[in-house]
């Protein structure tokens, strides 16, 4: 009984984080909703979609840093919030990438026009930057022992590895990803979004600890801003120049070999 007393601040602290997280998804869903019933032309339709998605990526995705800094109660605790989040974010962003590295792929391989895919990624990077101010304000109001400001104007430098390893690590989850989700387009929606968390789970676990294998560089700069003004060459390196590579060398690739894109 007093080891579950001990526990329960805890088990409060990570349910209010989970309620804020899936507070966000819902308030994101509702606004969708009204964006496709109110909003007109393709353009503006376009960019509030992509804003609000990356917003809310971007949002849950602090929060995911956030409980994964804690003492899990169990090892395995942070890789199935994770997989569940990814599953979230399948089932409610469809029709968005919230990655430029998504719309590079899509405007190269003839999926999308130039103009709109910058639509796409100014609606990203305003949306990347506004949850992290969100955030900032959010946790200014201690609703968890773990919510403190002062978290927001720190520069928690993910990188364990020196930086060509890190470009590598950062590159190949890219192309991986993308990889996967250019071939899972024929899999059935449902599957498919089982498939895509399962592997974005993977992926954490095998290069979070070294990189924290982000493979976006949107969500990059929301969760390391700090870090960007203090080594921009190091972070923009790592985590936008890489996972492009990754998207080029897997469009260069598949050219060569058309087999593989089948």
């Amino acid at each position: 009984m007093t080891a579950l007393r001990g526990l329960w601040p805890e088990m409060q602290d990570t349910c209010t984080s989970l309620g804020l997280m899936l507070s966000i998804v819902l308030f994101t869903g509702l606004a969708r909703v009204v964006t496709r019933q109110q909003l007109n032309g393709p353009m503006a339709h376009a960019f509030v979609l992509e804003f609000l998605a990356t917003f809310q990526l971007c949002f849950c995705t602090h929060e995911l840093q956030l409980l994964s800094e804690q003492e899990p109660l169990h090892p395995t605790w942070p890789l199935t919030l994770i997989y569940f989040f990814s599953m979230v974010h399948g089932l409610t962003l469809v029709g968005t990438s919230s990655n430029p590295c998504g719309v590079m792929m899509q405007i190269m391989l003839g999926g999308m026009s130039a103009e709109t895919g910058a639509i796409r990624l100014l609606a990203q990077l305003i949306g990347a930057l506004c949850s992290r101010y969100c955030m900032s304000a959010l946790w200014s109001l201690g609703l968890t022992k773990y919510h403190v400001s002062e978290r927001s104007f720190a520069c928690r430098n993910p990188i364990q590895v020196d930086l060509p390893k890190a470009v590598i690590i950062e590159a190949v989850c890219s192309f991986i990803f993308h990889s996967a989700l250019l071939h899972f387009q024929e899999v059935r929606t449902k599957l498919r979004i089982h498939l895509l968390s399962a592997l974005i789970t993977f992926l954490v676990y095998a290069g979070g600890s070294l990189t924290g294998a982000v493979f976006n560089p949107t969500l990059a700069l929301s969760l390391h801003f700090k870090c960007f003004d203090e080594a921009f060459l190091q972070f923009f390196i790592v985590y936008w120049l890489s996972p492009s590579l990754g998207i080029l060398l897997m469009i260069v690739m598949f050219n060569f070999f058309p087999s593989m894109a089948v």
